[in-house]
């Protein structure tokens, strides 16, 4: 994001977004107060800055170790490419899949669609990825298990 098509106003939003999300009955309102605007401006730049492509997205970070999650695995499938954006709704739709995208193959990589999946046993994460192929008919992907959780952390652009 350039700061320098940004006014202070602006920057002082940003800020507010940045921290941790009130949970309350009026969030928007309390990340107002904190950029010292109106409920109505703050969500009015926030709706501008999306249509100006400043932002991209606004999303929660669950930690999910915290909550009972305790099984995670990155799996990468090989998907036909004219079936990519078909599989890739269906996967993502699965609750127990909190990421879900596509890249480039490699050489001796042919796995083009990533899917993080958590789950609370390693057996209820392997259903999970069984079910996930069921649904799909995709059938050849490699499983990536976590060993260790890293620090998460949003980005700070104020």
């Amino acid at each position: 994001m350039c700061s320098s098509s940004l006014t202070k106003q602006d920057e002082e939003i940003i800020r507010a977004l940045q921290e941790e999300f009130p949970l309350c009955e009026e969030p928007y309102k309390v990340l107002a107060e904190r950029a010292g605007v109106s409920e109505e401006e703050f969500l009015s730049r926030v709706k501008d800055f999306v249509a100006e492509k400043k932002i991209r997205k606004l999303g929660a970070v669950l930690r999910h170790r915290e909550v009972g999650f305790k099984f995670n695995a990155l799996c990468a499938w090989e998907v036909p490419a004219e079936r990519l954006d078909d599989v890739a709704k269906i996967m993502s739709a699965h609750p127990a899949v909190s990421h879900c995208y596509d890249r480039n193959t490699a050489p001796n990589w042919n796995y083009n669609l990533y899917t993080m999946i958590h789950a609370h046993t390693r057996e209820e994460c392997d259903a999970i990825i069984d079910e996930l192929s069921r649904l799909t008919g995709i059938e050849n992907r490699q499983v990536l298990y976590s060993k260790k959780e890293w620090k998460k952390t949003c980005m700070r652009y104020f």
